[in-house]
């Protein structure tokens, strides 16, 4: 690769994961629901969830509820209000946009393999 090419590919490398890239409701849901996220969100905050199919979310030791609201999963737990990210999916890695900003990531595990 030549220095140009790879001075490009860096820049491009280099920028967030543009809005566009995000995936539609219906890809978000096909992807996630009845499956397990596991990874951590920009601020380095672990996590690992499983989002079952009737939009009940289920980590070690707490329950939440998803949503698709648009292209975007909403995420409510307790009182809270809910939060909304765009999804970028690419095989079994997911990034959650705000903004069109990378605020994390995580890996599709199938099913609920954690039991929760």
């Amino acid at each position: 690769m030549t220095r140009y090419a790879l001075a490009i590919f860096a820049l491009f490398a280099a920028l967030p994961v543009a809005a566009q890239d995000a995936a539609t409701g219906e890809a978000i849901r096909a992807a996630i629901g009845g499956n397990t996220i596991q990874g951590a969100m920009s601020d380095a905050t672990a996590y690992t969830e499983f989002y079952a199919a009737d939009g009940i979310i289920k980590g070690m030791e707490y329950t939440g509820a998803w949503t698709i609201e648009g292209d975007t999963m909403c995420f409510a737990y307790g009182t809270d209000p809910a939060t909304c990210f765009g999804v970028n999916i690419t095989g079994d890695q997911v990034t959650w946009l705000t903004d069109g900003k990378n605020s994390g990531t995580g890996t599709i595990l199938p099913g609920n393999p954690n039991e929760f």
